[in-house]
């Protein structure tokens, strides 16, 4: 059976987009940078992403039953080094820019684009849960270029 140090040493070096999962439970709000994004399903339009059951978010997520997903741009680093670091949640925003006046899950400014999604499967992977999102909407933010996490670091792609 494969090392879980040697599969871990040989996925850093395959680059990953990098987004942040961000949800709101009656004005609770939590984001967590993921590097494990990927486009499921055209029809109906599914995405996945796996969360630590040691996370924050990971119940957060399980009761809000939606999200939005955050496809940070090239310049958006610090966000995603921001949200990687399980910052205690009465500093998480400050300092955060996210789009105004709007109801449900934080959108971050700036992003590459925006995904909101519903809860649609969770499934238990080793010490993540996987979790199934339905696609509601999709918009293009100003970013044009994506962020990715390759070598333990930010890059773009």
């Amino acid at each position: 059976m494969a090392d879980g140090q040697d599969l871990r040493a040989l996925m850093r070096s395959f680059p990953a987009g990098v987004a942040v999962v961000t949800v709101d439970v009656e004005g609770q709000r939590l984001g967590l940078t993921v590097g494990s994004l990927v486009s499921l399903s055209l029809e109906p339009p599914l995405v996945g992403f796996a969360v630590s059951r040691q996370a924050a978010l990971h119940e957060l997520l399980r009761a809000a039953g939606r999200c939005a997903i955050n496809l940070l741009a090239a310049e958006q680093e610090a966000l995603a080094a921001h949200f990687a670091r399980g910052v205690p949640p009465i500093a998480l925003w400050q300092g955060i820019v996210t789009r105004p006046e709007r109801n449900g899950p934080p959108l971050l400014e700036g992003a590459l684009g925006w995904l909101e999604c519903r809860t649609r499967a969770e499934h238990d992977t080793g010490d993540h849960s996987f979790f199934v999102c339905e696609v509601l909407s999709v918009e293009r933010g100003p970013g044009r270029i994506g962020l990715a996490f390759f070598e333990q670091r930010y890059a773009s792609s």
